[in-house]
């Protein structure tokens, strides 16, 4: 795996953090109340789907159990439809989706990174 991929892995990975960090012991009303965190949530979500149309392809068939073209889409859906998002899908990716997203990345970078 080059630096450069690692390094998107990693962000990906800090992104999901921070967004757990943020978001733990909240519930969706704390969420839908609080813009700092939806802004915070929201942009996090936009770094891991720049990071991930970054990551090469063939990485992505190598993990094809991940679900690369949906979080781009959804940086794209974030960027360009800012005023039409429901909190409440959001909401289901932070609680559903991240922690095995995490688990899946974790993965990733210990299967490719080198002992040296």
């Amino acid at each position: 795996m080059s630096v450069k991929s690692k390094v998107y892995l990693e962000d990906i990975l800090d992104c999901i953090n921070n967004i757990q960090n943020y978001t733990k012991g909240q519930s969706y009303e704390d969420f839908e109340d609080n813009k700092m965190l939806v802004d915070a949530v929201l942009r996090n979500l936009e770094v891991i789907g720049e990071a991930v149309k970054k990551i090469p392809s063939d990485l992505k068939k190598k993990y094809s159990e991940v679900e690369w073209k949906k979080m781009a889409g959804l940086r794209d859906i974030l960027i360009h439809e800012y005023f039409g998002i429901d909190l409440r899908i959001i909401w289901d990716i932070v609680v559903n989706k991240l922690p095995s997203l995490k688990t899946s990345i974790q993965k990733i970078i210990k299967e490719n990174s080198s002992p040296f």
